[in-house]
């Protein structure tokens, strides 16, 4: 009896530990393999089952309220389909597009990656440069440069992302490039756009640029394949259709562009949700302004960099991760 006893507690203790050595602290899932890493074999599985080849094209979603980072692949049928969420590790500043060097804030809009703009030697561990400014950028007076997607959970002006994160997300583009995709669209947005958000932050000074990403919004979600993007006017337009030898100048006129019949449908239909939403809504239900501005030179206290930085928890100021206690063998085990 006592001897079977000791076996069973024997035994219990070795789950136990070998329980406990799987549970990481922080968020390593593994050792980071820097800009050779492979696609990790679950995501491939992944890929297979929606029909994606591991070289096939992408296309990457971005948004700064929610923190996520949307990673789209082109299935066998041409069309793309989201393959994995990520959230963002840090971003900076507030919603709205980024206007001057040195204001910390992160970039909106619609922006393309080359290969060339990849960066295997970053020194926040892997990046690639997310293009801005762009026309739309320039043609309206921003300036800065080197923004990135990058790891390191540590933002001034970038979309920070944890090394395990950046690694994956490196891999993806790296081997779509591979696969002959010569640049992948990236569009970052404040918030999802919908009806409700769009209700919410009715009273902010960038509602009119939010509702000109909205159209381009609009147009991925009923086509599911990248956008044309224009710039004329000093704005946006979206797959404008040119007659031969046409060309678009940011600053010049913009040519006739007709809206689809089912992209119309559904900016009227929206458009009345929000109506019938802002119509119901009590002064706070709408989306408080922050009045924190970052100005480029500001010494930037330890209460400023708080007040300005989006990021997830398990990181301290510094961008390292924090070490975390072991969860109880007990507890579910979750992943990122």
């Amino acid at each position: 009896m006592r001897v079977g006893r000791l076996a069973r507690m024997a035994a219990l203790g070795f789950t136990l530990l070998a329980a406990a050595s799987c549970q990481k602290s922080g968020p390593d899932l593994g050792s980071l393999l820097g800009a050779d890493a492979p696609v990790p074999p679950k995501l491939v599985k992944e890929m297979q089952a929606k029909n994606m080849a591991v070289a096939a094209p992408l296309l990457v979603r971005l948004y700064k309220e929610e923190s996520q980072l949307e990673v789209w692949k082109q299935k066998t049928d041409g069309e793309y389909a989201l393959l994995k969420t990520y959230s963002i590790c840090a971003w900076s500043g507030k919603l709205g597009p980024k206007r001057e060097a040195g204001d910390r804030q992160a970039p909106e809009g619609f922006y393309r990656i080359s290969q060339g703009q990849m960066n295997p030697a970053s020194n926040y561990h892997l990046a690639f440069n997310i293009g801005y400014p762009n026309q739309y950028d320039r043609a309206n007076g921003a300036t800065g440069e080197h923004l990135m997607v990058h790891g390191s959970c540590n933002s001034s002006g970038c979309y920070a992302m944890d090394d395990w994160q950046v690694e994956e997300l490196y891999a993806l583009a790296r081997d779509a490039f591979k696969g002959g995709q010569r640049e992948f669209q990236l569009q970052a947005f404040p918030f999802r756009m919908t009806p409700k958000n769009m209700a919410r932050h009715r009273q902010s000074d960038h509602y009119a640029f939010w509702k000109m990403l909205k159209q381009g919004s609009d147009r991925f979600e009923l086509t599911k394949k990248p956008i044309e993007i224009g710039v004329c006017e000093k704005r946006y337009v979206f797959d404008p259709k040119l007659e031969a030898g046409q060309t678009l100048s940011p600053n010049g006129p913009c040519p006739s562009v007709a809206e689809p019949v089912n992209v119309a449908a559904k900016r009227i239909a929206d458009e009345a949700e929000e109506e019938k939403l802002v119509a119901t809504m009590k002064p706070s239900d709408f989306a408080q302004t922050t009045t924190f501005a970052y100005k480029p030179g500001m010494p930037i206290t330890a209460e400023a960099y708080a007040a300005e930085q989006h990021r997830r928890p398990g990181f301290d100021r510094l961008g390292k991760p924090v070490e975390q206690k072991p969860a109880s063998v007990f507890a579910p085990l979750t992943g990122r």
